[in-house]
């Protein structure tokens, strides 16, 4: 491996750390497998009515899901976004319940977002709008994050969180965003504090005219700076400076740029280092 793109691979097995099924129990929807969820859980997912039978906590019922969510939150399992996410089983079909933002790590649930790379073409080369996360953000307050990202709230498919947290975050105008392509879809599994994260990040790409200049909307975003990509390339190979799943965007970019070698053994093991969770390990 080329000692320049260590750091790049760093950033792939941080947000791969979970080994599954890695001592969880399996968790069913109805008769389809859907999650995973720590033993210590299982006294409460018995006293709302799931049935245990060796490695596996079944939910008979994926409607009930929701519900049982908002109660779990109110007796202090976990801290509620007051946002509700689809659940799927597959995210190739239709989703098969909902559930509050805050209690898919719980579950080990499939979760969704959307990531926007902006770029900028100038005389002096390609670059990059990058925001800098509000300081009261639960997640990575201060990090460095794209032009736009967020998760896809229940109901919504991925264009339309697009263009909704695009207008939230960077007051960008639907007519620009129209423009944005799909580039990618990147899958992690990562232990957090909060549970077993395993996400999906639907990306695009917008290249913007350079006398546009994003403006924070909605309070998430303390500023927004236009950088050179190689500047974006340095700070992801050598720092933290990224909010942790920014940097599996931006390796994608750089893959396809060329900044990083496609066609080389390293730049194909980072490519399938992109797929992240879909084949489970055993613990």
């Amino acid at each position: 491996m080329s000692r320049s793109l260590e750091g790049f691979f760093r950033h792939i097995a941080a947000c791969n750390t979970a080994v599954l099924p890695g001592g969880r129990l399996e968790f069913r929807l109805g008769a389809t497998p859907a999650g995973w969820v720590q033993p210590a859980l299982l006294p409460v997912l018995l006293e709302h009515g799931m049935t245990h039978a060796g490695n596996t906590v079944t939910l008979a019922d994926p409607a009930r899901l929701e519900p049982i969510g908002e109660a779990m939150a109110q007796a202090g399992v976990y801290r509620s976004h007051h946002e509700l996410f689809d659940v799927w089983t597959d995210m190739a079909q239709p989703p098969v319940a909902r559930i509050d933002r805050g209690a898919l790590p719980l579950f080990g649930l499939m979760a969704a977002g959307v990531h926007l790379n902006g770029l900028v073409r100038l005389p002096h080369g390609l670059h990059l709008w990058i925001a800098r996360r509000a300081m009261t953000k639960r997640l990575d307050p201060g990090k460095l994050d794209h032009l736009v990202a967020g998760g896809i709230p229940a109901g919504h498919t991925a264009a339309e969180a697009l263009f909704k947290e695009a207008a939230e975050e960077a007051s960008l105008p639907a007519e620009l965003v129209r423009r944005a392509r799909p580039t990618a879809d990147i899958r992690y599994a990562l232990d957090r504090p909060e549970g077993l994260r395993r996400d999906v990040l639907h990306c695009f790409e917008l290249e913007l005219p350079p006398d546009f200049t994003p403006t924070p909307a909605d309070g998430e975003v303390e500023e927004f700076r236009l950088i050179p990509i190689e500047e974006a390339y340095a700070l992801v190979r050598d720092t933290d400076a990224f909010k942790f799943n920014v940097n599996l965007v931006l390796i994608d970019l750089f893959l396809r740029t060329g900044l990083i070698d496609a066609a080389s053994p390293e730049g194909q093991r980072l490519r399938q280092g992109l797929t992240g969770w879909h084949a489970p390990r055993p613990a």
